[in-house]
């Protein structure tokens, strides 16, 4: 039925505006009329007028072939693009096929591929308009299929017979299926239904045959543990636990584990099994299973990470505060470093779980996912610092991955006005699905009606949100700078390495011989941003430019010392001459042992940029002058003639630019 629907679509198809027409290049049927095949050429009209009138092009063209089998009970469309086809290739493939364990559903599967060539210049360009067109197209396509299915039942349509081989007559007749009545016709209402439901959610490939007892749940045990389910649901559900039991060495996770991954793919069971198999080989190549008997918070964490569970909320999910306003993260990631964190993060998702399971059997009905409520009081820009971002980013990524559907409802308070700055940074990475779960209060604007209290009862508000309730949740603060690791201490930590890449380097300044990096800019107004701690000594930071490309020399101490130069890198030679060779960008900056030091400059000229930190000692004096007693007493505190420092750099066009 789908089938005959499809084909109303042409020559020219109303419901769908950029589809201006089509022509019939070709068209074909085989012997037994059980295949048909239809090959055109569709006009479309796309989105671009101006890059498509630079191109001396008003529209694009598509050749389109479509192929039914009858007697299979398929439909695949194979469509590719004619127009700039040297340029730009696009492939797009679908098809429809009969669900093999209920006639009345359809499944539906699409797939596209874009390959760019070259376009002028504006292959960036192209790329987004080729998404936004295709994204518009399937949302469009469900609309569409259901306009033509009820236009045939307007006219009098409601069966489609099934084929049937033509009688052997002694020659080859073309038989065309027909419209009519017939008491083995799928009904037109049931396949009304299957095509919403394959356009909502499953896109289910055929699967081989199921025992009766096993193809089918306990509808107590649905309702009990894993909720409302669609009969397509159901079966996805069951034909991906089926699998793993057949395939995969090691623990089968429960049902309603694999439920979040199919949920997270809208039921796309391709998609979820690859998503799903990838989780539980991270799961087992980092002993993540064990994690809440083996994983102990370091004191530091217990002070200074403002995350706790805290009740639950009025849906029975358990509720976690997250005080990020108040939480030093900048201190966290150079303390515990970016390991930590993530084992920490990973084991209140753990938690979580577990808790999820608890209150399902206390309350006796199915909590699969926990509520977290953030407090952003006292977020300010020391929280947009870059690599905690970044760091940031890194544990999302990690948590999107492997914990799917599991955060039920994010409730965000008093979201400061620097708030839309980290948004924008860390949105991007959040699927979709769970920023619609996202609950953002400015202000004061959660209390009251439409606030906290619909959604966690009033007698477990915490107090420093106005509630009587006492939350136990540490209150935070910075975290002592002595308190900061080296890189040497980070490498020599006992932790799983889930990550290969490190933020920060490492470097030694010598008495006589500075380090230096270089950062090529190959164009003018790019952003070079630097991030660094001074853990021993004082130094002095320096930024310069040069036509020239300077050579890396790895040189020894002017003064004896045992110690070798080791992470110390020199790449101004001696014999340049400053104003001459290279020049300066930014005057000199004195760096005392302990500070945090943040800066950006913004390049005017291509080049090579060198970033210096050399020790800093007693400024030569001329003839007449005397050095100043404070460098006298600095030079003299320096208790040995090695400074260390940490540092991350980032270069950033200047329109990203935060």
């Amino acid at each position: 039925f789908h089938f005959q629907a499809y084909e109303k679509r042409f020559p020219t198809c109303p419901e769908i505006p950029v589809f201006l027409g089509s022509e019939i290049l070709h068209e074909s049927k085989s012997d037994d009329g059980a295949i048909h095949i239809i090959e055109r050429s569709c006009k479309l009209n796309v989105d671009a007028p101006r890059l498509l009138k630079k191109a001396s092009v008003e529209y694009v063209f598509f050749i389109q072939k479509n192929t039914v089998n009858w007697k299979e009970r398929t439909l695949r469309i194979e469509a590719h693009n004619e127009t700039f086809a040297n340029r730009v290739v696009v492939l797009e493939t679908c098809s429809y096929s009969v669900h093999p364990e209920n006639e009345e559903w359809t499944c539906f599967e699409q797939s596209a591929s874009l390959d760019i060539k070259s376009f002028f210049g504006f292959e960036s360009t192209v790329e987004k308009i080729a998404m936004k067109q295709y994204t518009s197209n399937i949302k469009r396509g469900k609309e569409v299929i259901e306009h033509y299915l009820k236009e045939l039942i307007s006219q009098g349509i409601t069966f489609i017979p099934r084929w049937t081989p033509p009688a052997v007559c002694g020659q080859a007749a073309e038989q065309a299926p027909a419209v009519g009545h017939d008491a083995d016709a799928v009904p037109v209402e049931a396949g009304a239904r299957g095509t919403t439901k394959e356009q909502t959610g499953s896109s289910c490939p055929p699967a081989e045959a199921v025992s009766p007892d096993a193809d089918k749940l306990d509808a107590d045990y649905i309702e009990r543990y894993l909720g409302q389910l669609t009969p397509m649901q159901e079966s996805c559900l069951i034909r991906l636990r089926q699998w793993l039991q057949e395939t995969h060495k090691g623990k089968i996770p429960k049902d309603e584990h694999i439920l979040r991954f199919l949920r997270a793919r809208d039921f796309n069971i391709d998609k979820a099994r690859e998503m799903l198999c990838q989780s539980l080989s991270w799961r087992k190549q980092y002993q993540v299973d064990y994690i809440l008997q083996s994983w102990r918070p370091p004191a530091l964490l217990d002070e200074y990470y403002t995350g706790g569970w805290h009740y639950q909320d009025r849906d029975g999910r358990p509720l976690y505060i997250l005080r990020l306003g108040q939480m030093d993260t900048k201190g966290l990631v150079k303390a515990l470093g970016e390991e930590s964190l993530l084992r920490h993060v990973l084991s209140i998702n753990e938690e979580g779980q577990k808790r999820c399971e608890e209150n399902t059997n206390l309350f006796g009905r199915p909590i699969t996912s926990w509520t977290c409520l953030v407090d952003l009081e006292g977020l300010n820009m020391r929280h947009l610092w870059r690599p905690g971002v970044k760091a940031l980013l890194r544990i999302i990524e990690v948590v999107e991955d492997n914990y799917p559907e599991t955060l039920g409802r994010l409730l965000i308070v008093r979201a400061p006005r620097v708030f839309p700055v980290l948004w924008t940074l860390v949105s991007p990475f959040i699927n979709e699905n769970t920023r619609q779960k996202f609950l953002i209060y400015s202000g004061n604007n959660y209390q009251g009606p439409g606030g906290l209290v619909d959604y966690v009862d009033k007698e477990v508000i915490p107090d420093f949100l106005g509630g009587d309730c006492m939350c136990t949740v540490p209150e935070g603060g910075l975290v002592p700078k002595s308190l900061y690791q080296t890189d040497e201490e980070t490498e020599n930590a006992d932790h799983i390495r889930l990550w290969t890449e490190t933020i920060y380097h490492s470097a030694s300044v010598l008495r006589g011989a500075p380090h230096e990096i270089v950062v090529e800019i190959l164009e003018g107004e790019s952003v070079i941003t630097w991030d660094f701690d001074i853990l021993k000594g004082d130094v002095v930071f320096s930024l310069f430019h040069s036509k020239r490309a300077p050579e890396t020399s790895h040189k020894e101490a002017t003064l004896p010392s045992t110690s070798t130069a080791g992470d110390n890198v020199q790449l101004i030679d001696k014999t340049w001459v400053l104003g001459v060779d290279y020049s300066r960008m930014e005057s000199p900056l004195v760096c005392r042992e302990g500070e945090s030091i943040q800066g950006s400059h913004v390049t005017r000229w291509p080049g090579f940029y060198i970033l210096q930190w050399k020790m800093h000692g007693p400024l030569p004096c001329s003839g007449t002058s005397l050095p100043r007693v404070d460098d006298v007493l600095a030079s003299l505190q320096v208790s040995s003639h090695k400074c260390k420092l940490i540092y991350y750099y980032e270069v950033l066009a200047s329109k990203d630019f935060r």
